[in-house]
């Protein structure tokens, strides 16, 4: 016979495995403080209970005799969701959303709940705000619909009977439910770990999508345990300044489509809007008159944008000069400063460097080598680069310009907005040749050949 004991629970040390009946504030096994996490412990069935045999064994099978899943997938009515999503929401799948306080997580959720209601049956689950307060904000956003269920409640087994009626699930937010198997309170590791592996079982067993909103650090990072990301199909991140309006939502983890793809709204009274049109983000009105910025057109997923790198440089005050960087990789800009001092003979020894990528977007792929170079270059001759020229390429640590990947794409998304030259490397020259007679194409081999190209002759160094 089957045990019936119901499921312990006990407390483990995050730090060395150290187990106890109760909570302890210092782990007697490795002296850490505050790392022991409440875990449920499942009662072992007797010995001669268990079979000897399994009656149907699990069996390995070849790759060639696995057949093939189709996904289906759902509109969420909001085009850069979908794109980030993979082109669509995958049903019976976990989508986390993190983000600041108050940076639009509900609003873009209920947006999408409202428009899956119009075909489905879909349920809001408000552990933090009251079903008012919610229809308030459908109100506001001019939403509505009888397919759209409102529920505010906590204890996640009080909820589970009206989630599985659901086709669609909005939990808002994982920090704010618990489960009356753990003592512990709500938002605790235990408590976040058990309850998304409890709606990971529902979801998987009934095939109900679940949305969950997820709380963040004050280093950014999602609140709680780790295994929370790995229990997750999607992991999105929803990033932006409240006194903007210009939200990027991004993917870091998609087992249904891209990591690369990066969503662009802009905050409105009727809601989260999708931005299809980037230059008015990523792009002055006033580059080109002013030395210090360059543009370089960068592959994020499927898609190509072109967006302006701007440089200050100013006489530190200090005997160490200061390098701050905003959406390039700090590691990144040291290096590319030592090339131009080595190899382009242009001195930053005496002076602070500040560089900032438009729009609040984080350039991480090593194509922007080269326009980070230009930019420099540019501010410390002061003189600006052509509003209508964009610059793209690897730079390694002897001066070469090398090779980059989509660089037709690159060159493609220049000539559509409208861009008359593009700095290239000499590589990628010969994939590009087709689009020699809509715009000039500069190829160059090193970084002093694009300075020279850009005419950014430091006055340090007038052979540079």
């Amino acid at each position: 016979m089957p045990s019936t004991k119901a499921p312990v629970s006990r407390f483990v040390c995050s730090e060395c495995g150290y187990s106890a009946p109760k909570w302890l504030g210092k782990c007697p096994g490795c002296g850490s403080f505050n790392t022991m996490q409440e875990e449920l412990v499942k009662p072992e069935e007797p010995r001669k209970s268990r079979p000897a045999v399994s009656a149907a064994p699990s069996r390995a099978r070849p790759l060639s005799q696995i057949g093939y899943e189709k996904f289906e997938r759902v509109s969420s009515g909001i085009e850069e969701f979908d794109t980030v999503l993979g082109g669509g929401i995958v049903r019976g799948s976990l989508v986390l959303l993190g983000g600041d306080p108050g940076i639009g997580k509900s609003t873009l959720l209920t947006q999408v709940s409202a428009h899956l209601a119009r075909t489905h049956r879909v349920l809001y689950l408000s552990a933090e705000e009251s079903c008012a307060q919610v229809k308030m904000r459908c109100d506001r956003l001019e939403l509505n619909s009888d397919n759209l269920y409102l529920l505010n409640e906590t204890c996640l087994e009080d909820a589970e009977s009206a989630m599985t009626e659901a086709e669609f699930v909005v939990v808002d937010s994982v920090q704010a439910v618990y489960t009356e198997a753990l003592s512990s309170a709500a938002g605790s590791v235990g408590q976040v770990r058990e309850c998304a592996s409890r709606l990971m079982r529902i979801a998987k067993s009934r095939g109900i999508t679940f949305f969950l909103i997820g709380h963040v650090t004050k280093e950014g990072a999602l609140a709680g345990p780790k295994v929370l990301e790995h229990i997750m199909d999607t992991v999105l991140y929803f990033e932006g300044r409240q006194e903007e309006n210009v939200k990027l939502l991004r993917a870091v983890k998609n087992r249904f489509g891209s990591v690369q793809e990066v969503g662009v709204f802009e905050m409105t009274e009727a809601g989260l809007k999708s931005v299809t049109d980037y230059s008015e983000i990523f792009l002055s009105d006033s580059r080109g008159s002013a030395a210090g910025s360059a543009v370089t057109p960068s592959e994020s997923g499927n898609r190509c944008m072109n967006v302006e790198i701007q440089t200050l440089i100013a006489k530190t005050a200090y005997g160490l000069p200061r390098r701050m960087s905003l959406g390039i990789d700090y590691n990144k800009l040291v290096v590319l400063i030592a090339v131009l001092e080595k190899r382009c003979g242009i001195p930053f020894y005496s002076s602070d460097v500040y560089i900032n990528a438009m729009g609040g977007i984080k350039l991480a792929e090593p194509s922007v080598d080269l326009a980070v170079c230009a930019a420099l270059a540019s501010a410390a001759s002061d003189i600006p680069v052509d509003k209508y020229t964009a610059v793209f390429g690897e730079v390694g640590l002897t001066g070469e310009v090398r090779p980059v990947s989509c660089a037709e794409k690159r060159v493609n998304e220049c000539v559509k907005t409208g861009f008359r030259r593009v700095v290239l490397p000499a590589k990628n020259m010969k994939t590009c040749e087709k689009f020699k007679g809509k715009i000039e194409l500069v190829p160059v081999s090193y970084v002093n050949q694009m300075i020279q190209a850009l005419s950014l002759r430091s006055p340090f160094n007038p052979q540079a």
